[in-house]
């Protein structure tokens, strides 16, 4: 067996985990106790990791034009266009779009390869889509992108306000953490969000504030703060500047003001802001929410403007902080894969910095201006302008806004390369060359958490095939385009060496980022790293918190206060869409789902792309519940189930951002997102857009379920999922069939293999209902079942009757399992996989809490991240 102590690829809290490899080959994860963010706790996500490692899927092979080919012949092709790209029109012509799923040691490579030896800034991340605009209020207001606190001050405060942050499904294992502290010492939990989330089931407060809204409310928290004498003037004297600027914009958010902005009542603005002035110990705690947004800068700024003035910054229980949505966003940021900044945290419009990363490298040229930002830089393929571009990690054909336009870019682009772990994306399918790269398990390097830590990934799985990694592929370019001494590396202890001391060189405390004191570390000392925070100026650990005292890292070392106006910029999307689309993440789900959703057990609590409106706009759109609806901007639609929910605020909908076209017929919710960037950071705003809806009028429902992968060629609308020995398949159709067994064969095709075995089937005419199944002996193999409603089959027992054997097929058809087979329902903790039915069932027998139902079905005591849906249940039944 191999035992190996690594880092969760998920999220950006970066939970500590223990992988074992049995000698069969079987996997085994669980939290690491050890490890300081998680202390052993994981989220669903987490605990099935063993269950998304198959090789199904996976790219194995260098492809090149279409077809297999050498490594070296795929590498002689990238480095020659890309070469003959620079000579012919300039190192401009070319461009690196990276990942916060690659490694730190990926993109010090990559960082250094454009801007120091191709000299340009284009290099940018898919972090530029959900931190940026943290970023820049950061260096705005402390002049380096720096982090002050760390997750134990979520434990340490007495006041928690989460802002524009679903901590219960984007970041289960903190949102356990402040639910402990919550339980322990009565934390207080203000939740500021336009909608209802799973988070607030502990919040104290719920302010659902009208979108683009935040800056009115923390400016006239700036103001308040200043009335109630919460202001600490010797700080703000002693080590700020640019208070009486920043107040005196402030002071007209009176709490009428505010009212009219936000939506909220001038009752629950100042309860929010007598609590937060009358309690020291304050973290703030933003995310996408935030971030996402035209003025997602300013919103930074108008809460660190708060806690600047009160001088609750860098002390324990005190302090803004920006959780990552990526498991190496911070990574990222610190080697300089923001298209406008250098590595370790050095400013690329700084000429000492490029002057001394230019000397350190011993390189050609650096990079004398930022970049293109991660919507231009599509915009630019778009033009022409871009001739060769490399995508890596990453899938922006569905997780950019203006998805369509990007589509189109990449078409049109003469050359792309995909450097990725899957064969088949919606991004691949655009590539020239193919690289196929290794993957969490196989892959080693470090990757850095939300509070600046540094924790290994180490590999427990044997490279696939012919995987490489992704550092190795862009050394390897490097050599055959001429810069062979710059890019020959013993290893990754070599990369995350070198990296080491060029953040330590120059330093002497005049920039945030120093881990000198781990750099000269050999293989097995870096194998051995344990997890760590930056700074590390010496071996010893150094101060963890930053800007309890002062010591910023402007010029003259004094934070800034950042004026930040009242007026919103307005929801991109046309004055004609009535209603505001905000998007993000589902509980059990990851980005493009290329990982989740290889496992059943995720896909099971959400299993298909829904929207959630009001009651009212429900109503007067005419959306009925659990069917289907249509989503426009004037350009672009998508078709997703509808959820009526009073969880949600009249005038907005919300979709999540995970279906592709790779499992669903319409629901890449990016092509509804206009490309509308925050002037300051870049950061385009994904929160927000103006849509309008309507039903989807089809003639059919159809489930179908199967061991074979099916077709959905001709299908109205689709969503496919994966089940534990197949797929299922959700579909709607626009015209009247007359045969189930019909619509099997065309979902299946009509083969030898597919028709292999006999055929029963039922059908109603008059009431529209034809179902179909599939036998190879008394081995069901495909089922399929049409209505003219939503379908109310026992969708659980389905998936796992395929594969199995049935010696009463009647059941099948029935789409039931009979009186002896309990109906979990739909699946409402993961880990365990109860259902909505069983927790009833549960409390009619007496089970009256959330405690109660975990003592009698385990569910919700492994992630907590169910324990509100729980509640919910418990509530309304």
């Amino acid at each position: 067996a191999c035992t190996a102590r690594t880092t969760c690829p998920y999220c950006g809290v970066g939970c500590g985990i223990v992988a074992t490899r049995a000698r069969d080959g079987a996997v085994t994860v669980k939290g690491d106790p050890d490890h300081p963010a998680n202390f052993g706790r994981l989220c669903s996500k987490g605990t099935a990791l063993a269950e998304t490692l198959a090789l199904d899927d996976r790219l194995l092979h260098p492809v090149v034009d279409g077809a297999n080919a050498t490594w070296d012949r795929a590498l002689d092709r990238v480095a020659h266009i890309f070469s003959t790209a620079i000579a012919t029109h300039g190192s401009d012509s070319v461009a690196f779009y990276v990942s916060g799923q690659i490694l730190t040691e990926d993109y010090y490579v990559a960082n250094k390869l454009m801007k120091g030896f191709i000299g340009s800034g284009n290099i940018d991340t898919n972090s530029r889509l959900c931190m940026a605009s943290s970023v820049a209020g950061h260096r705005r207001a402390f002049g380096a992108d720096t982090v002050p606190g760390t997750y134990q001050d979520l434990e340490l405060a007495d006041l928690v306000v989460l802002v524009g942050s679903n901590l219960a499904w984007c970041h289960p294992v903190l949102y356990q953490r402040l639910e402990a502290a919550r339980a322990t010492r009565g934390t207080k939990v203000v939740v500021i969000d336009p909608r209802a989330t799973a988070t607030c089931a502990i919040a104290d407060m719920h302010l659902a504030i009208a979108p683009q809204s935040d800056v009115a409310l923390f400016s006239g928290l700036l103001a308040a703060l200043a009335e109630r004498g919460a202001v600490d003037h010797a700080y703000v004297n002693a080590h700020t500047s640019g208070f009486e600027g920043a107040f005196a914009v402030a002071k007209a958010s009176t709490c009428a003001a505010v009212g009219r902005a936000t939506g909220l009542s001038e009752r629950e603005i100042a309860a929010f802001y007598a609590l937060f002035a009358s309690t020291e110990k304050v973290v703030t705690v933003f995310s996408q929410g935030v971030n996402q947004a035209t003025d997602g800068t300013d919103k930074v700024n108008a809460i660190i403007n708060c806690h600047l003035a009160t001088a609750r910054i860098g002390k324990p229980g005190m302090g803004p902080f920006s959780v990552t949505g990526q498991p190496n966003a911070m990574g990222g940021r610190e080697v300089g894969g923001l298209a406008n900044m250098l590595a370790a945290h050095m400013e690329i419009e700084n000429a000492d910095h490029r002057a001394l990363v230019q000397d350190f490298w011993q390189a050609p040229r650096v990079a004398d201006k930022p970049g293109l930002k991660a919507v231009d830089l599509f915009r630019a393929v778009d033009d022409g302008s871009i001739k060769a571009l490399w995508v890596m990690a990453t899938n922006p054909v569905d997780s950019m806004p203006d998805a369509d336009m990007v589509k189109r870019a990449l078409a049109r682009c003469p050359f792309v390369v995909v450097s990725d772990v899957v064969a088949r994306t919606d991004t691949t399918a655009y590539a020239h060359v193919l690289l196929p790269s290794l993957a969490w398990g196989e892959k080693s390097g470090t990757v850095t958490n939300s509070e600046r830590r540094i924790s290994r990934q180490r590999a427990f799985l044997p490279a696939p095939g012919e995987a490489k990694a992704d550092w190795w592929q862009m050394a390897e370019v490097a050599k055959r385009m001429g810069y062979a001494r710059a890019f020959t590396y013993a290893g990754e202890h070599a990369i995350f060496d070198e990296y080491a001391r060029l953040s330590a060189t120059g330093n002497d405390g005049r920039r945030d980022f120093d881990i000198g004191g781990v750099a000269n570390l050999d293989m097995t000392a870096y194998n051995d790293l344990q997890p760590f925070q930056w700074p590390r100026v010496q071996e010893a650990p150094t101060e963890t918190r930053f800007f309890g005292d002062g010591g910023f890292f402007t010029p003259d070392r004094r934070g800034r206060f950042v004026a930040t106006p009242v007026g919103a910029r307005a929801v991109t999307g046309g004055s004609t869409n009535p209603l505001v689309l905000n998007t993000g993440r589902v509980r059990d789900q990851w980005h493009t789902m290329t990982r989740t959703g290889k496992s059943p057990r995720l896909m099971s609590h959400s299993a298909e792309p829904f929207v959630d409106i009001s009651p009212g706009d429900a109503r007067d759109n005419g959306i009925e519940d659990g069917r289907l609806a249509e989503i426009e901007n004037g350009e672009a639609s998508i078709v997703v189930r509808a959820r009526v929910t009073d969880m949600q605020r009249d005038g907005s909908i919300f979709v999540p951002i995970h279906w592709t076209g790779q499992l669903a017929g319409a629901a890449r919710v990016g092509a509804l997102i206009p490309a509308a960037p925050d002037p300051v950071s870049g950061q385009p705003a994904l929160k927000q857009a103006r849509v309008s809806i309507k039903p989807f009028p089809v003639v059919a429902f159809g489930l179908a379920v199967s061991e074979a992968r099916p077709s959905a060629d001709g299908l109205a609308q689709w969503t496919l999922v994966r089940i534990a020995s197949g797929w299922r398949l959700e579909f709607a159709l626009k015209e009247a069939v007359s045969s189930a067994a019909d619509v099997l064969v065309g979902l299946l095709g009509d083969g030898a293999d597919a028709t292999r075995g006999d055929t029963i089937t039922y059908g109603d005419a008059k009431a529209a209902t034809y179902r179909a199944a599939r036998f190879d002996g008394q081995h069901l193999r495909a089922a399929v079942f049409l209505g003219p409603a939503p379908l109310t089959v026992q969708r659980g027992w389905l998936a796992d009757a395929i594969g199995r054997e049935h010696a009463d097929r009647r059941l099948v058809l029935a789409g039931r399992g009979g009186a002896a087979v309990a109906d979990k329902g739909p699946i409402v903790c993961a880990c365990f996989d109860v259902g909505r039915t069983s927790i009833v069932g549960a409390k009619r027998a007496g089970c009256t809490t959330v405690e109660a139902i975990g003592k009698a079905l385990a569910a919700g005591t492994n992630c907590g991240s169910c324990r509100s849906e729980i509640a919910g249940i418990l509530a309304a039944t």
